[in-house]
């Protein structure tokens, strides 16, 4: 296992996402201390048993205290984190938000950040697809992409320029059709490739890979993974501290971001 150390929407959507941007370095250490707190084990096994009961089909994680007192989170592997109440009766999904004096907080993207980062840090590089930083590495990114997607394809055209910046690009695989599709036979030929990065960059040129789909291949896998991350549309950027910044961004853009 690699152990790398490098360190859009309207309205009332638009002023949430800017006022979660803004605070969220303010808060995110209350908030994941809040989280690492010990479950009950009596709590713990009630919550799981209503769940497995309810939907056998669902694999779950470990229950975990939420920053809502008397709510915990629980998060279904390869699905979404959810909130369930003490007695399992209720669950709760979508976007919890914390009351700050400076706005509202994403919760639950804040106790996403730290999983992000140790699941990725878990990634082998040989699975990951790397367009290298030219001359020395400031910073990476992860980027779970699609082949079939627009704004993928967009993104891929600023890789170049990330690059140059000092920006490596780590791609792993996400097609939003899901396993199975020709979207995924598409992108997991790339992987399957003798050169990935040149059979990527074709198919989101829209040319054919020049390579044969293979079943040794880590996109199935990958796509769980993004699943389980909050990835839920591409492209999906992941930066090194484990925040999502769900769509595209220009080189400048991501440049900026990251402080380079």
């Amino acid at each position: 296992m690699k152990k790398r150390s490098m360190d859009r929407g309207l309205g009332m959507q638009q002023m949430l996402k800017a006022m979660l941007c803004a605070c969220a370095l303010t808060v995110g250490l209350s908030v994941q201390a809040d989280t690492a707190d010990v479950v009950p084990q009596e709590v713990s096994s009630a919550i799981l048993e209503k769940l497995q009961n309810a939907r056998p089909d669902f694999a779950y994680g470990a229950v975990t205290q939420s920053p809502l007192e008397g709510v915990y989170q629980v998060q279904i592997q390869g699905g979404p984190l959810v909130y369930v109440s003490a007695s399992g009766d209720y669950v709760l999904t979508g976007t919890l938000l914390g009351v700050t004096a400076d706005g509202f907080v994403d919760v639950q993207e804040l106790a996403l950040q730290p999983v992000r980062k140790a699941k990725l840090d878990e990634v082998e590089a040989k699975d990951e697809i790397v367009f290298p930083a030219e001359g020395k590495r400031k910073a990476y990114v992860y980027v779970f992409t699609d082949v079939d997607c627009g704004y993928c394809r967009k993104l891929h055209q600023e890789v170049p320029e990330m690059n140059a910046k000092g920006i490596e690009v780590r791609y792993l695989a996400y097609p939003r059709a899901g396993i199975g599709s020709p979207s995924y036979k598409k992108i997991a030929a790339a992987w399957c490739a003798k050169d990935p990065a040149e059979a990527l960059t074709r198919l989101k040129n829209g040319l054919p890979s020049g390579a044969e789909y293979c079943e040794d291949n880590p996109v199935a896998s990958q796509f769980n993974l993004g699943g389980e991350l909050g990835v839920r549309g591409t492209p999906a950027i992941i930066l090194e501290d484990g925040k999502m910044l769900p769509g595209y961004v220009t080189a400048a853009e991501l440049e900026g971001m990251l402080g380079l």
